[in-house]
C-alpha cells in the first residue's frame, strides 16, 4: 500500500520535480548572483509548499512503514528460534526466571508470565507467549535435560 502511494505520487507528479530541477539548473548557469539566489530560494520554497500539502499522507506512511517493520523482525526472530530449537539452551536463572539461547536469538522469561524479552540481531523487544514459544521453550529444557 505504501509503496502503491509513493509510486502513483511520483508517477503522476514526477514532471513537476523534473521541472523545478531543470529550472533550477538554468537559474544557476544564467542569472548571476544575488538574483540567481533568490530566484533559488523561491523555487525550493515552492518545493517546499508543494510537498507540505502531502504531509499527512508521508506521515502516515512513515507511521505504518514502521509498523511494518517490527511486525516483519518478530516475524524473522520466530522463524530463527524455531529454525535452531535443536540448538537451543536452556538455563535457570537465581531470580526464578529462565533464559533459552541459540546462535541468533536469546528468550528471557518468568515462569507464569504471558510475555517474554527477545533479542534477536541485537533488538530487544517484548512477545506475547504463544503456543510456538512455549513449544520452544519446552524443547530447550528437554535438551538440556530438565
Amino acid at each position: 500500500m505504501e509503496v502503491d502511494f509513493v509510486t502513483a505520487f511520483l508517477s503522476e507528479r514526477w514532471y513537476v520535480l523534473v521541472g523545478a530541477l531543470i529550472v533550477l539548473f538554468l537559474v544557476i548557469k544564467v542569472v548571476k548572483t544575488v538574483i540567481k539566489w533568490v530566484l533559488v530560494l523561491a523555487i525550493l520554497a515552492g518545493l517546499f509548499w508543494y510537498g507540505a500539502s502531502y504531509k499527512d499522507q508521508l506521515l502516515e506512511l512513515g507511521t505504518t512503514v514502521g509498523a511494518k517493520v517490527a511486525a516483519e523482525v518478530k516475524n524473522q526472530a520466530v522463524k530463527a528460534i524455531t529454525d535452531e530449537v535443536k540448538e537451543a539452551k536452556y538455563s535457570q536463572n537465581a531470580d526464578g526466571s529462565y533464559t533459552v539461547s541459540t546462535k541468533s536469538a536469546k528468550l528471557e522469561g518468568k515462569p507464569g508470565s504471558s510475555d517474554v524479552q527477545v533479542t534477536f540481531m541485537n533488538q530487544t523487544f517484548t512477545m506475547k507467549l504463544d503456543d510456538v514459544l512455549k513449544g520452544f521453550i519446552e524443547q530447550a529444557k528437554k535438551n538440556a535435560g530438565q
